[in-house]
């Protein structure tokens, strides 16, 4: 049926073609989008007009209504949707009977005319002129929701889009909160800054990377798993408020809330510590949601989440102690072990730091409202400085919501002996088949012995943060295109190839 229809439009194509109308014209004069017509007439009454209003806008036709020698269409752009009216006095005959015969559901339209209110009320635009934009070739889906097209939706998202207002709309918020970090940032004296995408040593976190080869060099390179040690080389090199916004990659599962290449924000201010970073992360995010929903509280998955300051706080030995009864600072490695192999847990390692790791995994998802978990140990957190009060931890947070770690904030070490330590520590993981090992990176240590200031850091989950802000059960839903499985693209080019022979 699809590819009947897609051969019936190209036929229309042809035609216009042979009667030297191009389908596809190079511009048009748009002065008005759907929701400035909204703003600028929605007061109007029913059933009046203002023929003296010209106006002229453009989108997609999603629906056509004929009736006899009139017709109401709907336009769909960027801001929304809007009713138009075309009749065959007002355009001529010839021009109606043109759009009836060649314009589709699908195609891209131009519209000149002047605004009124249907006898029901609705805004509407008379069309006293119209122009095709663009003849699409393939028809729009009938149906586009549901388990079963998930997947599709994911690989054709233009499709998803054009089908579904709530996926313009969830990638709408994405970007507008981008744009109010920024802000938010820049008016609070941080400076916007890049760094590499290809590194010869992947840092910044703990995480498998990506590989590839620069052949110029005739070497491997890695695709930057986070952008924190060059970062921290712009604070040594004398800037004082650092930030960016820009994609990572890790070579890790997929889940609802892992995705191989992620955004993230990193933020760093010098003369500052994790308490700094704490009150920085509170404030941003709590007035982001304000900003946007003109309320501190949301709803995640039928759960309301009040971003309210102040957050909790907890601490995370004392909250596996309190939930599981096992002590991360002082039971011996051989009991945290047992502890683990009695749930069927199995650590990739049988190291300190992989055994906290799964232990946090069993109580993460008992976090709901936002809460800052601080002062992890020194095992699974080699950037971060040792606790003033405690050596055994570092001075370190995570905020977590919805069970869902947002993010990660250091008092940065800034000791490039210590710091050579934890690489060396790390270097030996990496070599007892830790793939996640963070890798020795003597540059930076060697930078840190030029004197970086002492350093508050922190990074944060663009994806993650806009799950919650959208009511996004997967990570998949708020990343424009993500990556799906080949094997699915596969099937749909069979199916696809089968659909035209």
């Amino acid at each position: 049926m699809a590819q009947e229809i897609r051969n019936q439009k190209l036929q229309k194509i042809s035609e216009l073609r042979k009667m030297r109308i191009d389908p596809y014209p190079y511009r048009f004069e748009k002065t008005h989008s759907s929701g400035q017509i909204r703003e600028k007439f929605d007061h109007l009454n029913p059933s009046e007009a203002l023929e003296n209003e010209k106006i002229s806008t453009a989108g997609r036709v999603m629906t056509i209504r004929l009736h006899g020698r009139s017709c109401f269409f709907t336009l769909k752009d960027f801001d929304g949707r809007i009713q138009a009216y075309i009749k065959q006095d007002s355009v001529g005959e010839k021009a109606y009977e043109f759009f009836k015969k060649y314009v589709d559901a699908g195609d891209i339209v131009g519209i000149r005319g002047f605004p009124f209110k249907s006898k029901t009320g609705e805004l509407t635009i008379f069309v006293e002129e119209f122009q095709l934009l663009c003849k699409a070739v393939r028809p729009l889906p009938e149906k586009w929701h549901g388990l079963k097209d998930k997947e599709l939706a994911y690989r054709q998202r233009y499709v998803d889009m054009i089908a579904n207002d709530s996926t313009i709309e969830r990638f709408r918020i994405r970007y507008k909160a981008m744009s109010f970090i920024r802000k938010f940032l820049t008016e609070r004296g941080f400076v916007e800054v890049e760094t590499p995408i290809l590194n010869f040593i992947p840092g910044g976190g703990s995480a498998r990377p990506f590989v590839t080869r620069l052949e110029a060099l005739d070497c491997d390179v890695y695709l930057r798993i986070a952008p924190e040690l060059h970062l921290k080389r712009y604070i040594v090199g004398g800037f004082e408020k650092v930030f960016e916004i820009g994609k990572n990659f890790r070579n890790e599962g997929i889940s609802y809330k892992h995705s191989p290449e992620f955004t993230s924000i990193e933020i760093y201010q010098a003369y500052a510590d994790y308490n700094d970073m704490m009150e920085l992360t509170e404030q941003m995010i709590s007035s982001l949601v304000h900003y946007l929903f003109g309320t501190y509280k949301i709803t995640y998955q039928g759960i309301e989440i009040d971003f309210t300051p102040p957050w909790r706080r907890i601490r995370m030995h004392e909250f596996i102690r309190e939930k599981l009864g096992v002590d991360i600072l002082e039971d011996s490695d051989e009991k945290l072990y047992a502890f683990l192999k009695e749930r069927g847990i199995e650590p990739e390692l049988r190291t300190r730091g992989k055994m906290i790791e799964k232990l946090w995994d069993l109580v993460e998802d008992q976090i709901v409202q936002p809460t800052f978990l601080m002062d992890h140990p020194v095992d699974i957190s080699p950037l971060a400085k040792r606790h003033r009060q405690d050596p055994r931890l570092t001075e370190r947070f995570e905020p977590i919501i919805c069970g869902m770690e947002l993010g990660n904030a250091f008092s940065e070490l800034n000791d490039p002996q210590e710091q050579l330590e934890r690489f060396v520590a790390q270097a030996k993981l990496l070599e007892a088949g830790d793939k996640e090992a963070h890798r020795m990176d003597l540059d930076f240590v060697r930078a840190l012995e030029y004197g970086m200031p002492p350093t508050g850091g922190l990074g944060i989950g663009i994806d993650r943060l806009i799950m919650l802000l959208t009511d996004s059960p997967s990570i998949r839903d708020v990343i424009a295109f993500p990556l799906v499985s080949q094997r699915f693209d596969e099937a749909l080019d069979e199916e696809e190839r089968s659909a035209e022979s």
